[in-house]
Formats: C-alpha cells, structure tokens, sequence
C-alpha cells in the first residue's frame, strides 16, 4: 500500500457477486468503511447477521454493513463501486442517479459497451457533478462460494483507469489506488478502457467451442480446453478488437501482453500461455451453466459492443460475428438484441468523431 491509502473511505457497493464480496472483504482489511447493496434484493441479508469470510489470497473475516436500497447506500457512501454484471449496469446506475451527490466519485468495475458513459450523460442531464472512473477488467478474481464466503483467487497486477470528466484521470488513480493499493495506471479515455477489457475475446470462443460441456455441466479446466484452434480463434476477435480501436485512434497491445499483465506470464504464443496458466493455476473450472456471463454478458455488452463500433468507423469484423451468430443460435438467444446501452447512447446513428467528442 502507499501513503496515498492512508486516508480511509466510505465505500458503498452495489453487487453481491463474486467481485463485490472480494472487494468489500479487500477494502475492509485495509481499513475503509463498507456497506453493501443487494439490486435484486436479498444477496446480501446474510451479511446483516453474519461476518463476511474471505479466503484466497488475502484471508480475512470482516464485518460489513447492509444498506436497504439506493438511496441509502448513497447516502451512507463517499465512494461508490459498482461490481455486477453489465446486464445490470443500466437498471442499477438509473436507481442510484437520483440519489448521487455532488463530488462523489462512481467506480464501475468492470466496465463494458460505455456503461459510464450512459452514467456520466445521465448525471449531466440531471445538473449532478460527480466522477465517473473505469475498470477495464476487474482488480480482484474471485468466488463466491455463499453468501457470507468468497475465495479471492487473484489481485491483478495493473489495472487501467479511465475518468468522465477526462480531466479527473489522476484524481481518480489516486483515489483507487488508496482503495486498492498499487498498479493503476491513466488510460486516455472511457472507450479505452471498453477495448482494453478482453473478457469478450477470451470467453467468448471458449464458450461457443465448449458448449456441449457446459451443457451437459462437466468439470472442465478452461485454460486446458484453449487448445490450439479455441486459441486461433481468440486471436482473430482479438485482432479485430485492435483494429476497431485502432479506428478511434486508440493503440492497444495484444491479448498476449494482457495476460503478462495481469498474470505474469512469460509464454509468447496463446496457445502456450494457456498451458502455462493450466499448469499454475490448475484451471479455473469453465462455466456449467448456460445462464454464463460469458454468453449473457460478453456477448451483447462485449462482442456485440465491438461489432457495433465497427459499423461506425467502418471496421469488418466478420470473426466477432461469427461468435455471436453462433453463441445466439445454439441459445436461441438473440444477443445482439439483449444489449439495452447501444440504443440509449445513440450509437446507431453516432460517428467516430462524434462518439471521440462526446468522451
């Protein structure tokens, strides 16, 4: 930790998952106040009662405190993260905006398809001056094992931060790094940290490619099933993702170096990387059910997301297609349909410049 962790917040989260109880187990042990909001209702009633126990890489037990809706949890917060899938983003951020409070400053973690920047409009539109910093990935892996227990599998090594205002970037690395400790760097806008989350180009062809094992609900260990030709197809979305951005004017490195990054990796090729990781890490098991946020999230807010950019600047991506024709087919799901910030941000009728100027 720094000396920038000395001073102590009042974080209030909004999620119950995997990374909303590893982050409020996290920051409690580092001595800021938490208080934790269930959006669907009752994911966190245990906490009110009971301890939360963490295991993994920081074991503790903490208490932490429960607010009864969005109201509350702004109130009681001085800081405010928003830890759930991006299927919830929209429903969560319309029922905290009436609540937010000049000078608080939002965290979305993690960020996807310009969740904040639908937060960050919005609050404008409603004369509200906050903050609105983003994740491109999560600083924690985690899970959740009860609702009272969460196994905190990694601590990312660098995580990139973007700001709504721009101009807040610093401030915003500061503040999370006081939260979090070290590793967080300025990225140079929102759509940056969108692009640079490669969640969608890793999990999406692994589901697709191993779909008969989630739905017959197997233990398989993800990484082991990245063979070589899951692994070509991760670097074609992920060549695409590159070029997308490319066309906004963002330079991103490949998903090699995220790896590196984010896991210490040392293996040049994909295919390598993932036994390397096999090996370290002994999986993690792959989804069982098919209710996966790697198809319910990763595809309309990820896969889908970078498709849409593409018809902006101009970009082919045939490969991100493919997946999504193919995840929406054997789900009988429409994915493209189930992303509910395309049309509210406009971007259907957006253009580079127009969209770069809005960030």
């Amino acid at each position: 930790m720094t000396e920038a962790s000395a001073e102590k917040y009042r974080v209030g989260i909004a999620g119950t998952g995997a990374i909303a109880l590893a982050s409020a187990a996290w920051l409690r042990q580092a001595g800021h106040g938490v208080t934790l909001w269930s959006p669907g209702g009752r994911g966190a009633e245990a906490l009110r009662t009971q301890p939360l126990e963490a295991s993994g890489v920081q074991p503790c037990t903490v208490t932490i405190e429960v607010a009864d809706d969005a109201a509350q949890l702004c109130h009681a917060s001085d800081v405010l993260l928003l830890a759930l899938p991006v299927n919830g983003h929209k429903q969560v951020m319309d029922a905290l905006l009436p609540y937010l409070r000049d000078g608080q400053t939002v965290i979305v973690s993690s960020m996807a398809s310009l969740s904040s920047l639908y937060l960050h409009e919005a609050a404008l539109r409603a004369g509200k001056q906050v903050t609105v910093a983003s994740f491109g990935t999560t600083v924690l892996t985690a899970r959740r094992e009860s609702g009272t227990q969460v196994r905190v599998m990694t601590r990312r090594k660098a995580v990139g931060v973007s700001a709504l205002p721009g101009a807040n970037v610093a401030e915003a690395v500061a503040l999370c790094t006081a939260l979090f400790g070290d590793g967080f760097f300025a990225q140079d806008s929102v759509l940056a940290s969108a692009l640079a989350n490669v969640n969608p180009q890793s999990h999406g062809p692994l589901a697709v490619f191993n779909w008969t094992r989630i739905e017959r609900a197997e233990n398989w260990p993800q990484y082991h099933c990245m063979t070589p030709g899951v692994s070509r197809a991760i670097e074609a979305l992920d060549l695409e993702r590159r070029a997308v951005a490319q066309a906004f004017g963002i330079a991103l490195g490949p998903i090699e170096e995220h790896f590196a990054r984010s896991f210490g990796t040392a293996s040049a090729r994909l295919e390598d990387i993932a036994g390397e990781l096999h090996a370290k890490r002994g999986g993690p098991p792959g989804p069982v059910r098919t209710d996966t946020r790697y198809v319910t999230e990763d595809m309309p807010f990820g896969l889908a997301f970078v498709e849409a950019l593409g018809q902006i600047a101009g970009v082919p991506t045939p490969a991100t297609r493919t997946i999504v024709d193919a995840a929406s087919l054997v789900n009988g799901i429409d994915f493209r349909a189930q992303n509910d910030l395309l049309e509210p941000l406009g971007l259907g009728n957006e253009t580079v410049a127009g969209l770069l100027a809005r960030l």
